[in-house]
């Protein structure tokens, strides 16, 4: 009990209050006093978590092959085609904005790896505008197409898209120029407007 408490309890009992009650309003206080202290102090789910680690950079992509129609390709690791642009050179890829929106550019962080099928030494990098690196292969920078909706699918082949031809490209780094579409009628080619900011891709 405190002085407060004795205090509370001294003017109790000078006004007849019942030594009975007057423990309870004694009791009472300390009860009280004891419960604001526990409030006062903060609770474990109160208290900052600590700071989640950073993720760590993306696993290099990787380049495979995959054959269909009689004829190999090659595809990023998630098993989807990869598609080269005519206009684009070994050191550029032209392709940006709304057209890398449609054709998402094949980027890594790390250092691209060959699959089955595919030849290392084929394989190199180029910066794109925006500071991301773009993987090549045979000097054609990669890309996907964003109206493949699954791994196999190539409805991308042929088109001209942004005012150009986009192929697949062979193992040995030629482009492809006649493929029917694996397993879904061609789409649409997308619109032929331009941008300034470049797009992602998977890996």
């Amino acid at each position: 009990m405190n002085l407060l408490s004795s205090s509370r309890v001294a003017r109790a009992l000078k006004r007849g209050v019942p030594l009975a009650a007057a423990g309870v309003l004694a009791a009472a206080c300390s009860a009280g006093g004891s419960q604001g202290s526990a409030s006062s102090a903060p609770s474990a789910s109160s208290a900052p978590s600590a700071p989640s680690k950073a993720g760590a950079s993306p696993s290099a992509a990787t380049v495979d092959v995959r054959t269909s129609n009689g004829k190999s390709f090659l595809v990023g690791g998630s098993g989807r085609a990869l598609y080269l642009w005519i206009p684009d050179t070994k050191t550029k890829s032209t392709c940006s904005g709304a057209c890398a929106g449609a054709w998402p550019p094949l980027t890594v962080k790390g250092a691209p790896t060959a699959g089955t099928g595919a030849t290392a030494s084929d394989l190199g990098t180029i910066s794109r505008s925006d500071g991301t690196k773009q993987v090549t292969y045979a000097g054609h920078p990669l890309y996907y197409f964003s109206g493949d909706k699954a791994a196999g699918q190539t409805n991308g082949e042929g088109s001209n898209g942004f005012g150009a031809p986009w192929y697949l490209i062979a193992p040995s780094g030629q482009q492809i120029t006649s493929l029917s579409a694996a397993s879904a009628p061609k789409s649409t080619a997308p619109p032929t407007t331009s941008g300034s900011n470049a797009g992602g891709g998977w890996s």
